[in-house]
């Protein structure tokens, strides 16, 4: 799947909107590949994979494109 970054926390999570979705995805800070949680920003463009959490659903292998 592909979405933006919507909100990224100082507490190592943030949350990825995808366009046609109500509810936005979740990521934490240990589901990315390739890119340091600190230099993601919001709006930017990334590719992630969603599996069931403890939680509900979660990014996984979030890559910033």
């Amino acid at each position: 799947m592909q979405g933006k970054i919507k909100t990224v926390t100082d507490r190592g999570f943030g949350f990825i909107a995808v366009d046609g979705q109500a509810k936005d995805t979740f990521f934490h800070s240990k589901s990315l590949v390739g890119v340091m949680f600190d230099d993601l920003k919001v709006g930017d463009t990334v590719s992630f994979e969603v599996e069931d959490g403890p939680k509900g659903p979660a990014a996984v292998n979030v890559q910033r494109i």
